[in-house]
């Protein structure tokens, strides 16, 4: 049973390594990540949110509700053009024990590449939310989080509502 690691937990900010062989262990993982992003209304969940310091995440389309299983994803390209939209994280949860939100602006269309659960090399360009979603969660492989794009300001507000959380 995997268990969802929480701002402050140092898994957060590792940088997870490429998967070599897809393992049953990795398959079982993703199937019980999709699991848990469904039941608490999420849209991604990457490894070392659930204390895997492997490079695989998955993500779900909100549009079409298709889900990626991606493994060793790769950003390849990000688009000139910014937009700022809302962000959350399972990971970064408030005092109501939900997830805090701030704006971050980041490309607006992004080329991924990952290779699937069958071992097949994929690729796309996401935009809009898709998008923002791999962007969000590719980071998590790289030990960053939402937060680090925001104003010393801003991140303070936000770090204030998750540490009220821990209380």
């Amino acid at each position: 049973m995997l268990q969802m690691k929480l701002c402050g937990d140092l898994v957060l900010r590792e940088k997870c390594d490429a998967v070599g062989e897809i393992s049953p262990d990795i398959l079982r993982a993703m199937d019980e990540m999709v699991q848990m992003m469904h039941e608490q209304n999420g849209v991604g969940l990457a490894a070392p949110q659930v204390n895997i310091t492997k490079r695989f995440l998955v993500m779900m389309n909100p549009d079409t509700e298709e889900v990626f299983r991606m493994i060793n994803p790769k950003i390849v390209r990000k688009s000139e053009k910014v937009v700022s939209m809302e962000e959350g994280c399972l990971s970064v949860l408030g005092p109501d024990n939900l997830p805090v939100f701030a704006d971050v602006v980041r490309p607006e269309t992004v080329d991924v590449e990952w290779t699937n659960e069958k071992g097949e090399l994929l690729a796309a360009q996401m935009s809009g939310l898709p998008a923002r979603i791999v962007q969000h969660e590719t980071d998590h492989l790289d030990g960053i989080l939402f937060i680090d794009y925001l104003t010393p300001v801003k991140r303070e507000m936000v770090m204030r509502k998750v540490r009220k959380h821990k209380k």
